[in-house]
């Protein structure tokens, strides 16, 4: 029998108002003041926030991994479409997706992709996805599937060897872009106007010279991040400034700005952004290689990224992946190899309130935060 739309309402606000309760305690915990906060003992699993150490234990917030059965796949692309549904995308050319809030995690991979890297991908919902896979030339591909990763079609293969394909960012369900590392002197940028059916490059021309060195980093899927209808921003790195390039007209023209964050290396620069809207966001960063440090790694802004301040007390170490938390105009998270950061101010300060390894994260509109990384890591925010 067909339920009537207002019982289908009901049904639907019931499961939000539960999913409120349980997120909100969660969302309620974490912005535990500072002094109060304890971080999380080495393997980020289920401990609770004073694991390993003394005093009692003030939050209770911890990731909790979940099995996904590919410990050899390292996945630095997460969608999370909301607290049942999300999609990861890996090494080995491995996709797997959840729609019972990671209990169980299908293998829905495209059929001869086992020598790619996946690095990025964009879920609209639980059956439609893109997947972006990173390299040198014909190693960039695009794939889109319709049906929950049963079928899939190459929709983009790169066929210029000097392009290297990083990121991709999604504005509404039609409407993205896959940016490149420089090719000629300027960063390409590909547009898709059919929820990436099809692909077009966007002429270069609206695009600043790029800086020699400079590049993008396929570290987490967030070098390239959009808010809103048109408003979009690149990271960079490599060159002897780390900056942030914004478009206010889908990828047609670009502005750059300098950051705080330090460059001057191939291994150095911002990874990764995250916008709560067109003026406020976050940049994190600074020197993926594990013996050295990354001070300075992390950047506030209020104008849509015209200008770049630096955090007062940015995360100990370099940071690959950021997130706001739901609804909140102050609290986010920054993960890297060597744990996860939260702050309560806009990205002004960070403190550290995990040591487990993710390399993205993810937080949904219906109160869910997921993040994702090496040896088939991927873990759920939990109280």
């Amino acid at each position: 029998m067909r339920r009537s739309g207002s019982t289908r309402r009901r049904g639907r606000a019931g499961r939000l108002a539960a999913a409120g309760v349980t997120c909100g305690a969660v969302l309620a915990a974490l912005t535990v003041p500072a002094a109060e906060a304890r971080p999380l003992g080495q393997g980020g699993g289920t401990e609770p926030l004073s694991a390993g150490r003394t005093g009692p234990d003030r939050t209770g917030v911890h990731w909790a991994v979940q099995d996904t059965g590919t410990p050899g796949i390292r996945f630095r692309g997460l969608a999370a479409v909301d607290r049942r549904t999300a999609w990861l995308a890996g090494t080995g050319g491995t996709v797997l997706r959840t729609t019972d809030g990671g209990a169980r995690w299908r293998n829905v991979s495209p059929p001869g992709a086992a020598e790619l890297q996946f690095r990025d991908v964009t879920a609209f919902d639980a059956r439609r996805a893109v997947v972006l896979a990173i390299g040198e030339g014909d190693a960039s591909r695009v794939y889109r599937t319709d049906d929950g990763g049963t079928t899939w079609t190459e929709s983009f293969r790169n066929p210029d060897p000097k392009a290297f394909y990083d990121c991709m960012a999604f504005f509404d369900r039609r409407h993205g872009l896959v940016v490149s590392d420089p090719v000629d002197g300027r960063f390409r940028v590909l547009s898709t106007a059919d929820g990436g059916r099809s692909w077009r490059v966007l002429p270069a021309d609206g695009m600043p010279p790029a800086l020699d060195g400079e590049a993008g980093f396929a570290a987490s899927g967030q070098c390239l991040v959009a808010s809103g209808p048109r408003d979009v921003w690149l990271a960079t790195g490599g060159g002897a400034h780390a900056r942030v390039l914004h478009s206010a007209d889908r990828g047609l023209t670009w502005t750059a700005a300098g950051t705080p964050v330090p460059a001057g290396d191939p291994a150095k620069g911002v990874f990764a952004l995250a916008f709560r809207d067109r003026a406020h966001g976050i940049a994190v960063g600074g020197d993926y290689r594990p013996d050295q440090p990354s001070p300075h790694a992390a950047a506030v802004t209020s104008d849509g990224g015209r200008t770049w301040r630096p955090a007062a007390a940015p995360p100990p170490a370099y940071r690959s992946g950021a997130a706001w938390l739901p609804h909140s105009r102050t609290a986010a998270l920054a993960v890297g190899p060597t744990g996860t950061d939260l702050t309560t101010d806009g990205g002004r300060s960070w403190r550290t309130i995990d040591t487990g390894s993710y390399d993205t994260v993810a937080c949904t509109p219906d109160l869910s935060c997921w993040a994702a990384g090496e040896q088939g890591r991927v873990a759920r925010l939990e109280r």
